[in-house]
């Protein structure tokens, strides 16, 4: 049966160019994927949530180092840095991430030179796409590798009561560590995301 309804029409192009989104990001995967869908989701939210992925996925590769760089932000190595110049720097790096979209979180148990030092040499180094998804944002969490280290320190000097309960009692047989007030008041100062 023909289809001579316009808004039918736009449904069914609709759906078409879903198709082809669905294909190209099997095509990048290297064979079909699987994503749950709900009948209920808009197809407009579905090709936008679609388009956003295959952005994602398209992008080229670099770093917050290198798009801090590339915004002209000098990053100096650490200990050629004396305390007041780490300090400017350091806020001026977080400034500049926020800038990005990118925040900070779980700081307040690292001095301002291990903070630094931390960003310099290892996590402003982690691969990240280049892509302005409106609305994307990432974290980069202190103590959020979910190494036994980060757990333990996320315990000692981050995690409310309430969490330090709830993992004392899902995990009974291992050890909670005391709680310990952070020698430093960082991260209620720190940029905040606008989603929470």
């Amino acid at each position: 049966m023909p289809v001579n309804d316009p808004a039918d029409l736009g449904r069914v192009d609709q759906e078409i160019r879903i198709s082809e989104l669905k294909c190209e990001l099997g095509d990048l995967a290297g064979g079909e994927t699987f994503a749950w869908e709900s009948a209920d989701c808009p197809p407009d939210l579905a090709e936008e949530f679609l388009n956003n992925v295959l952005a994602y996925e398209k992008a080229p590769k670099t770093s917050n180092f290198e798009q801090l760089r590339e915004r002209g932000l000098e990053l100096p190595p650490p200990d050629g840095l004396t305390d007041r110049e780490l300090r400017d720097k350091l806020r001026e790096v977080i400034h500049a991430l926020a800038d990005l979209r990118v925040y900070l979180s779980n700081t307040d148990h690292l001095s301002d030179r291990e903070l630094y030092k931390r960003l310099w040499s290892d996590l402003l180094h982690e691969v990240t796409v280049d892509c302005p998804i409106p609305g994307m944002v990432s974290h980069l969490d202190l103590v959020g590798s979910g190494s036994p280290e980060d757990m333990a320190l996320w315990l000692k000097y981050h995690a409310g009561d309430d969490a330090r309960a709830d993992w004392h009692r899902n995990f009974p047989d291992d050890p909670l560590p005391a709680k310990v007030e952070p020698s430093h008041d960082r991260d209620r100062h720190l940029p905040k995301s606008p989603f929470g």
